[in-house]
């Protein structure tokens, strides 16, 4: 991982960690790239991104920090699946 500048990650080592996910994530990549929102990188960053905290919302679906968030959320999601 760089910083936003561009220079390399304090330390030099990688992020590592397990999640699960009920989507394949990198089908879902494929089909946002197809779908030319954002360049390939762009993409691939959006799409793992918005996966990752969408399982863990999924996951804590009471926990009282998505109250709020979660109606958006789900209409972000509603327009995301529905545009071209």
């Amino acid at each position: 991982m760089a910083s936003a500048d561009g220079e390399p990650g304090t330390g030099g080592l990688p992020l590592e960690f397990e999640v699960g996910n009920h989507d394949e994530i990198l089908s879902l990549v494929e089909r946002i790239r197809q779908r030319d929102l954002f360049d390939a990188n762009t993409a691939t960053a959006f799409t793992v991104g918005l996966k990752l905290f969408s399982e863990v919302m999924l996951e804590n679906r009471k926990h009282p920090l998505f109250d709020e968030f979660r109606p958006h959320f789900a209409e972000f999601m509603k327009r995301l699946k529905s545009a071209p």
